[in-house]
């Protein structure tokens, strides 16, 4: 007779679900090299000061309301706001807000499925909030969140998929692990985000709408409500990775996942890059390339016969293939939109969130320069792309009517998105989307605490500080 099987006694393993579970409770402060922490730091700051550039946009305003109905005095701060909601609602406005203006951190590599670690960042200070974490436990949490986010992507190959599912795992291990759960716990929390979590990339195809930030929001909610619940008991479903009907045979693919950062591997947060300019990060290089352009054109525009932007095979077939390129009818889909950032660039000198408004949007002048803008593929920038460093080159070629040519280029140093941001830099980027909305003097304060959080005791002071003046 077959002698009964405990409640919760597992036959077998999963591998990957205890990889990433021991790797989540094991990863101490002090074995995080100098370099990283700082990079943590960035990251923090510069997704803190995107949070504050996308506060006033429609989906930010929705997930706030939905937020403040879910009140808790002994919750997480909606950051901007005095609003306090349970860690998991607080986790959904504030990714959303941190995603929706596109001047979060991105992630190029050749053969990743790449995505936007930072969407990881600011759940991941909800739970430190509520748990009254130090700087160092918030710094650790975030280089766990970026690490397991950064390898998933690097691992997986099915397009169907939406990368915000990364965030969706390093959210749910790194908010286990501030909550103080041990190993089993965690791995509960990761099995509950894997088999629950799983966004599609219809998210960013077609006509995009507002959904497009509220993908990470919800996909920040689903983590962090799975460690929520991790930490009352709740068991997460067997072999979610490895099982019949798990993660990789059904979303991922076969996974295998190289070394973790400290197992002999850097770590992959700093492997990210920082945007310079509020779009899609595959249409950054048009927008740079435009600009080296603009000057000359932008006194003639009515006499712009054609426009050739070059670009490599990712940006071409991702962002200048469909007719919806060409014919954007939201912010979401603009700033997916080589076409369009490039005629934006082109009339206005640059690109900011002012250029994806309702009167960018629908202008005549820029919907009449649309039809004349073309996007093919360069085969040098595509090898370029597909390399170690990435770069990111593009050229626009404006034609004018006379017969004048005038040329504009990017990539390498030439200007690239991949190119080092200074302190100095990332400051600057910060100030232009927060000191409008609290002050320079409360900047100040922000940047001095961030600058050297790992002395801070408790992070719970830092949202509060964040109140929109």
């Amino acid at each position: 007779m077959n002698k009964p099987i405990e409640h919760g006694v597992r036959e077998d393993r999963d591998g990957i679900q205890d990889r990433l579970a021991t790797y989540a409770s094991e990863l101490d402060f002090n074995a995080i090299p100098a370099e990283v922490v700082h990079a943590a730091k960035v990251r923090i700051i510069d997704t803190l000061g995107a949070l504050m550039g996308g506060f006033h946009g429609e989906p930010c305003r929705i997930s706030r309301n939905l937020a403040a109905r879910c009140p808790s005095d002994s919750g997480a701060t909606v950051i901007g706001t005095r609003i306090k909601a349970t860690p998991e609602m607080a986790a959904f406005a504030n990714a959303t807000t941190a995603r929706y203006v596109e001047m979060n951190d991105v992630y190029h590599w050749p053969g990743s499925m790449g995505g936007h670690p930072s969407d990881v960042l600011t759940p991941i200070l909800a739970v430190a909030e509520t748990s009254g974490s130090s700087g160092r436990d918030l710094i650790t949490a975030v280089v766990l969140g970026y690490e397991i986010y950064l390898r998933i992507s690097d691992a997986v190959k099915n397009p169907a998929f939406d990368c915000v599912n990364f965030a969706c795992l390093g959210t749910a291990a790194a908010g286990a692990r501030l909550m103080g759960l041990q190993l089993q716990s965690i791995s509960d929390a990761l099995s509950m985000a894997a088999v629950s979590g799983n966004v599609l990339s219809q998210v960013r195809n077609g006509h995009l709408s507002m959904w497009k930030a509220v993908a990470a929001g919800q996909a920040a909610r689903t983590g962090i409500n799975c460690a929520v619940m991790a930490t009352e008991g709740m068991q997460g479903p067997h072999l979610p990775f490895v099982g019949k009907h798990g993660w990789c045979n059904h979303v991922s693919g076969p996974l295998e996942l190289a070394r973790m950062g400290g197992e002999g591997a850097s770590f992959k947060i700093c492997d990210t890059l920082i945007k310079q300019r509020s779009s899609c990060a595959t249409t950054i290089s048009s927008i740079l390339a435009a600009e080296n352009a603009s000057e000359p054109v932008r006194a003639r525009l009515d006499q712009v016969k054609a426009v050739t932007v070059e670009v490599y095979d990712t940006a071409k077939r991702n962002l200048g293939t469909e007719p919806h390129h060409w014919d954007p009818r939201s912010r979401e889909t603009a700033d997916h939109s080589i076409p369009y950032v490039v005629a934006a660039t082109l009339i206005d000198g640059t690109i900011t969130p002012l250029q994806f408004n309702e009167a960018h949007l629908w202008s005549p002048q820029l919907r009449s320069l649309l039809p004349k803008i073309q996007v093919v593929e360069n085969p040098e920038f595509t090898r370029i792309y597909h390399r170690v460093p990435v770069e990111h080159p593009a050229r626009v070629t404006v034609e004018m009517a006379d017969g004048q040519r005038v040329v504009g280029e990017s990539g390498g140093s030439k200007g690239d998105l991949s190119n080092p941001k200074s302190d100095t830099e990332i400051e600057a980027k910060f100030r232009g989307m927060a000191e409008d909305f609290i002050g320079k003097k409360r900047c100040d304060l922000m940047l001095e605490q961030l600058w050297t959080l790992e002395k801070l005791d408790n992070v719970a002071r830092i949202p509060p500080a964040m109140v929109f003046a």
